[in-house]
C-alpha cells in the first residue's frame, strides 16, 4: 500500500472577528487555532494529586487548565502547581476579591471572575490594577444561575446575561484593561446559544464556549454537542470546554471531537461505522471496540485519518470510500480496502488485526 500523504483541513466556517489574548503560552482569539480547556476535578490543595490530572490532562490534549480556589490556603498552592505543569493555569474565583489577588500572585495565567458573586468597583478596581501589572487575563464569566432576576421583569434569561456582562465590563474598560474573554453559560442549550448571538454583535473580545453543568454520559455530551455545535457553526467561540459528570479527560476528548467533525481542528482518527442491520456479516461493535483500543497503543498519534468498520458489501467500501482504510464484512470473509479499493480478502476474525497492521504500515 502507498503511503497516504498529510491531508490540508480547508477551514469553511467564517469565523467571527476577536482581537487576541494572550493566556499564558496560548493565544485566544484573533487568528489562533480555537483551544479545548478542562477544568481539574481534584482537591487544589491536594497539590500533587492536581498536577498529576493536569499532566494526564496535558498527554490527552488539553490546552488549558482551570482550578478551584475556595479559600486563601488553596490560593497559596496555585505558585507551586503552576510550577510543574506545562499549560497556561487559570483560577476559578469566587465571592472574594481577596483570592483573585493572591491568585495573580502566585503567576496564574488567568482569573476567572463571577459579575454575580464578586461586584464592587473597588474590589474589582484592585484586582484589575493586580493583573494588569502582571499581565494576567480575565475570564468575565457569567452563569445564568448567578444572576439576581427582577420577579417583575419579563425579559428572557439570555438578555439578562448579556447585559449583566455588559454592565461588568465597562468597569474593565473604565479602568482600560481590555486583556478579556467571555463567557455566558447555562445549562440550556438554546438560552446559551442566544446569550452567545446577542453578546457576539456588541464586543469584539473573544469567547470560551461551554454548557454549563451539562450532566453526565452520553447526556451531557449529546447537549454540549449541540449547543457548541450550532455556535461554531456560525463561527462564534475561541476556547471551549465540555463541562461532563465524569473523567476531565472525556472532557478533552470531546472537545476535540467536536471541533475534528466541523473540521477546525485535528485530532487523531475518525472512525465511520455502520449502525448495522439485518445485512450485517460481522460484528461491528466488538470490532469498532477493539480497533479503539488498538489504535491507543500506536505511538505516535497517528495524523487526522479516516476509518472504517463497515458490516457488509453495501456500506463498505462503496459507502465508506472516502475513507482512508477500512474493512468490510462479507458473506463467508471480509476485505481490506484503502481510499475506495480493495486490497484483499480477510478472514472474519482476522479483520481489526489486518485492519491495524495496514494502518502501521501506511504511517510506519
Amino acid at each position: 500500500m502507498e503511503k497516504i500523504p498529510h491531508k490540508t483541513i480547508n477551514y469553511p466556517i467564517k469565523r467571527r472577528k476577536t482581537r487576541p489574548v494572550k493566556v499564558g503560552n496560548i493565544i485566544i482569539g484573533g487568528d489562533a487555532p480555537i483551544s479545548v480547556q478542562s477544568m481539574a476535578k481534584t482537591d487544589t490543595r491536594d497539590i500533587d494529586g492536581t498536577v498529576s490530572q493536569i499532566r494526564s490532562l496535558e498527554k490527552t490534549g488539553c490546552e488549558i487548565i482551570r482550578v478551584a480556589v475556595p479559600d486563601i490556603k488553596t490560593a497559596k498552592c496555585l505558585g507551586e502547581i503552576k510550577k510543574q505543569i506545562n499549560i497556561p493555569l487559570v483560577a476559578d474565583i469566587h465571592f472574594s476579591y481577596k483570592l483573585a489577588l493572591e491568585a495573580v500572585k502566585q503567576g496564574v495565567d488567568k482569573l476567572r471572575l463571577n459579575p454575580g458573586n464578586i461586584s464592587s468597583q473597588k474590589h474589582l478596581g484592585m484586582i484589575i490594577s493586580a493583573a494588569s501589572e502582571k499581565g494576567t487575563a480575565i475570564r468575565v464569566g457569567v452563569n445564568s444561575g448567578s444572576i439576581k432576576k427582577n420577579p417583575k421583569s419579563e425579559i428572557r434569561n439570555p438578555k439578562l446575561m448579556v447585559d449583566e456582562c455588559l454592565k461588568y465590563l465597562k468597569i474593565f474598560e473604565k479602568h482600560k484593561f481590555y486583556n478579556i474573554i467571555i463567557s455566558l453559560k447555562s445549562s440550556n442549550v438554546l438560552s446559551t446559544v442566544e446569550a452567545y448571538r446577542q453578546m457576539a454583535g456588541k464586543c469584539d473580545y473573544p469567547f470560551h464556549l461551554g454548557i454549563t453543568e451539562a450532566g453526565p454520559l452520553p447526556e451531557g455530551l449529546i447537549k454540549s454537542s449541540v449547543g457548541l455545535g450550532i455556535l461554531l457553526s456560525e463561527g462564534i467561540g475561541d476556547t471551549l470546554r465540555v463541562s461532563l459528570t465524569a473523567p476531565p479527560e472525556e472532557e478533552v476528548k470531546a472537545g476535540f471531537q467536536i471541533l475534528q467533525s466541523i473540521k477546525l481542528r485535528e485530532y487523531g482518527p475518525e472512525i465511520i461505522s455502520c449502525p448495522t442491520c439485518g445485512r450485517c456479516r460481522i460484528d461491528v461493535i466488538a470490532a469498532v471496540t477493539e480497533l479503539k483500543k488498538q489504535l491507543e497503543t500506536i505511538i505516535p498519534p497517528l495524523p487526522c485519518i479516516k476509518i472504517a468498520v463497515m458490516g457488509c458489501e453495501v456500506n463498505g467500501p462503496g459507502e465508506a470510500k472516502e475513507a482512508d482504510i477500512g474493512v468490510a464484512g462479507g458473506k463467508t470473509s471480509g476485505i481490506l480496502f484503502c481510499n475506495g479499493k480493495i486490497v484483499k480478502g480477510v478472514k472474519k476474525e482476522k479483520l481489526v488485526e489486518e485492519l491495524i497492521c495496514g494502518i502501521r504500515k501506511l504511517w510506519r
